[in-house]
């Protein structure tokens, strides 16, 4: 069974640092794009950023030049550093895998962790 899990969160004060980290589990061939979403309270899960197994990266403009999101496929796991952190940042954050191709041929479709929770305050 092929699963997410995140990790990193936390309460830090604005303008201080996180860096999360997300690592799929399992029997896996490869993924080709993992991102970070993230849910405030009372609105909707929106894409923070992403990366192809590649390097290319796309992010929200709300973070870019703050934000930066890396991987090592090594370790099928994806990291974002999060610097400048605004109490808008505060937010459940969630890794995402859209296909993770695995044996046998049948591909995982939409797989997503559990979230980890940031909160920026004073």
């Amino acid at each position: 069974q092929v699963q997410l899990v995140e990790s990193g969160g936390g309460l830090v004060q604005p303008g201080g640092s996180l860096r999360l980290s997300c690592t799929a589990s399992g029997s896996i061939v490869s993924i080709n794009v993992m991102g970070w979403y993230r849910q405030a309270p009372g609105k909707e899960r929106d894409l923070v950023a992403a990366i192809t197994f590649s390097g290319i990266t796309d992010y929200a403009d709300s973070v870019k030049g703050r934000f930066s999101i890396s991987r090592d496929n090594a370790k099928n796991t994806v990291y974002l550093q999060m610097n400048s952190l605004k109490p808008e940042d505060t937010a459940v954050y969630y890794c995402k895998a859209p296909q993770v191709v695995v044996p046998g041929g049948k591909d995982l479709l939409e797989l997503w962790g559990q979230g980890t929770l940031v909160t920026v305050s004073s």
